[in-house]
């Protein structure tokens, strides 16, 4: 969920270089031709820490299947030293092995939804629908108010980089306010980083498992185009801190801040604490209810859905944000009628048909069905046609993917211009107040809008 595209098996690897001492072999005990070949080569070197770490890992992490990891380790070893001095051939065994480990902590790191999982979900489907009685427009809002987790929780920042102006933290070199000396000694023996190489990363201890030790949960901006903020978790056990997948460009979630509509909240529901990860659009809010501490693939997940009450306000602002302008009753009438309408039919049923009648000369053809093309930072919810003092528009109503406020609700804009005319459109501001028309539950994968 990161940035796509990278050499999965180099970047694991970097994401294991720990402090060497704690993961690789003991070099002044070197005892055999292939420990002084490891130690006198640097990569070699490296592989070796990463492996200690990651064996070390999925010992704790799988402890049923010990038994049978620590065998097959033992016959790894085996084959391993019939390598001799041979570097290529030691390099290519500890490769080959990483990517085995690898596979297995994937899957000793992936939750199923169990019963009380289901159970979570049936839980906040009920509480929706009673909230929506009174609170239709924010039932949601109140469901996840009403579970919110209320800990001891632990935050602080990064420590700025020289020369950044702020825009680049690495974690903290002295012990932060709330800190426990213990705490501390695992989060420096574990090598904590952010979840991009550059950005702003802050961080909270919070027990998200209820073993009585508190867990890590590191919150990293990498901005981009998307202003995006990546979140990922790391498991107290034992002397360290695991982090929760092997894989670098994997996060438990993201956040979209231009491009998209979501949020998450900390939730406890039958003692078990859920990342509630909402991603909207126009007329639905989906909330996945992510196990903190797991790769989730099968997510339980609420789907609420809206209808809208829409108008155009007779008073509209100007570019300038600040001054405003009254509209004519007669185009007022208009818009009106056009948004009603398209909300009554739908888009579908003009999905094939040009929304405005095409003249014999002129523009081509495709400049009819559509308004064309938007910004990745809005969401389309229509094309439409509008009749204006007797005459076709191409109207296309958008908003920010259903973001929505207790004092505007739904704001959203229908954007108005004459086909076949090369001139920029007329936009109209539009507010909404929404209802809660449907509570559904379901298993299955997280569905993001990273435009």
């Amino acid at each position: 969920m990161y940035i796509k595209g990278r050499y999965i098996l180099s970047a694991f690897l970097l994401l294991f270089i720990q402090p060497m001492s704690a993961a690789a072999m003991d070099c002044t005990k070197a005892a055999n031709d292939v420990e002084n070949t490891i130690c006198a080569n640097k990569t070699l070197y490296e592989l070796d820490a990463q492996m200690g770490t990651l064996y070390r890992q999925l010992m704790t992490a799988a402890a049923a299947a010990q038994p049978e990891l620590k065998r097959t380790q033992r016959a790894w070893l085996k084959s391993r030293n019939t390598c001799a001095d041979d570097v290529a051939c030691l390099d290519g065994s500890y490769r080959q092995r990483l990517q085995a480990l690898q596979a297995q902590w994937t899957q000793a790191a992936m939750g199923q939804p169990d019963a009380v999982d289901l159970q979570a979900m049936n839980d906040l489907q009920e509480r929706i629908r009673a909230e929506s009685k009174n609170h239709p427009e924010f039932a949601l809002e109140r469901a996840l108010a009403a579970w919110a987790v209320d800990s001891s929780e632990t935050s602080f920042a990064g420590d700025p980089v020289d020369d950044s102006y702020g825009e680049q933290t690495n974690f903290p070199k002295s012990r932060p306010k709330g800190v426990s000396e213990d705490e501390w000694k695992a989060l420096n023996a574990s090598r904590i980083e952010g979840a991009a190489e550059t950005g702003r990363t802050s961080y909270a201890l919070l027990d998200l498992d209820n073993d009585g030790q508190r867990d890590l949960i590191v919150d990293t901006y990498a901005g981009g185009t998307g202003l995006f903020t990546y979140v990922e978790t790391w498991r107290r056990t034992g002397e360290r801190f695991v982090k929760r997948s092997v894989e670098p460009e994997s996060s438990l979630f993201y956040t979209n801040d231009r491009g998209a509509n979501q949020a998450i909240s900390w939730i406890r529901l039958h003692d078990r604490i859920y990342a509630a990860y909402r991603n909207g659009a126009y007329g639905v809010d989906n909330l996945y209810l992510l196990n903190p501490l797991k790769i989730n693939r099968q997510v339980p997940t609420v789907s609420v859905r809206y209808a809208y009450a829409l108008e155009v306000p007779t008073t509209q602002h100007k570019e300038d944000g600040t001054s405003t302008y009254e509209l004519d009753a007669d185009l007022h009438g208009a818009l009106e009628h056009a948004i009603t309408r398209a909300m009554k039919v739908g888009s579908e049923s003009t999905a094939n048909a040009p929304l405005c009648p095409i003249p014999p000369t002129g523009a081509g053809d495709d400049d009819y069905y559509s308004y064309g093309p938007g910004h990745y930072t809005i969401e389309k919810i229509t094309d439409l046609p509008v009749m204006i003092g007797g005459e076709c528009y191409i109207g296309a109503l958008i908003d920010w993917f259903g973001s929505y406020s207790e004092k505007t609700g739904l704001f959203a804009q229908l954007a108005v211009r004459k086909p076949g005319v090369e001139a920029s459109g007329t936009t109209y501001e539009v507010f909404g107040r929404r209802h809660v028309t449907e509570v559904s539950g379901s298993l299955g994968k997280v569905e993001i809008n990273d435009d």
